[in-house]
């Protein structure tokens, strides 16, 4: 091998491509890993790495077939990925967070770029406001972007620390272990249906279908959202019906009342003139008797 071909292997190798999750494996490993979900989940440049399909590949490198997939050498510890990945989301939105209590919405006042744009803000308070603060916490860790975005945005809402930390500690477990043991568990039955020589030809397909299975407990939550709403529509319609039902047979009762007073009325005239006619004292004439006033009774 002559000089020129010992460069190029060693550019190879030090070449590293931040939006391939099999590069990052490949090239930073277990601490890498741990490094690039802090860095997605508490800092504001982070939010281009590859979290969900990182994740997948990463259960994958931690399975007895990881050398087949990813090279001779490579692979990840399972109990590694299981306990430090959870805690490095969990300290990177904790960061997050205390960055926007800190700072409010100052740390958002910057010329938008390719790292930043203000509708990045704006989506992550939508979702933090629609949902409320717990489920927003716990949802977003599964929406790209978002994930990065919310956690500030929940700190200069004022939504309280250790509120936060409860529940950025259920996503980010959901989150971080979900998609590594789908990887992990479903390694074996990759193998068998894709040749390793050509693993890399179906990587980004891997990657779409692991962002569209990542985002379904959003739309599941909007289904069942759109559901709550539409029976309580429902529910006001039958209640508005009922009380226009309620309305409509007291107007008949009363209805009724009059029919049967202006009969009884034109029936016996007598003693409705009787009932209407002035005792000698200013009273009211009942029954034949005469009801005056106090001083005509003594």
């Amino acid at each position: 091998m002559d000089n020129a071909d010992n460069a190029r292997l060693i550019v190879d190798n030090l070449a590293l491509n931040p939006l391939d999750p099999k590069d990052l494996i490949t090239t930073v490993g277990l601490l890498g890993i741990w490094g690039i979900l802090f860095a997605e989940t508490g800092l504001l440049v982070g939010f281009f790495f590859p979290g969900d399909s990182l994740l997948f590949l990463a259960g994958v490198a931690a399975s007895t077939v990881a050398e087949q997939i990813f090279g001779e050498g490579v692979s990840l510890s399972l109990p590694g990925l299981l306990i430090g990945a959870p805690i490095a989301a969990i300290v990177g939105a904790q960061l997050g967070h205390w960055l926007g209590a800190r700072y409010g919405r100052r740390m958002f006042e910057r010329p938008e770029s390719k790292l930043f744009k203000k509708e990045y803000v704006d989506k992550a308070e939508f979702y933090f406001n629609k949902y409320g603060p717990a489920k927003a916490v716990v949802l977003a860790r599964f929406i790209p972007i978002v994930r990065t975005f919310l956690n500030p945005v929940a700190g200069m809402l004022g939504m309280p620390a250790k509120t936060f930390f409860l529940w950025n500690v259920v996503g980010a477990i959901l989150w971080t272990d979900g998609i590594i043991l789908a990887g992990y568990l479903l390694a074996a039955q990759i193998i068998k249906v894709i040749d390793p020589e050509d693993i890399d030809h179906y990587l980004l397909p891997v990657v779409v279908l692991i962002v569209l299975i990542s985002v379904l407990p959003v739309f599941f939550e909007f289904f069942r959202e759109r559901r709550a709403k539409a029976k309580e529509a429902e529910a006001h319609a039958r209640t508005a019906e009922a009380e226009a039902r309620i309305v409509e047979a007291e107007a008949n009762i009363v209805e009724a009342v009059e029919h049967v007073v202006e009969a009884a009325t034109q029936q016996f005239p007598a003693v409705a003139d009787q009932q209407q006619r002035p005792g000698p004292g200013g009273g009211q004439v009942y029954g034949g008797g005469t009801y005056g006033t106090p001083n005509d009774r003594r």
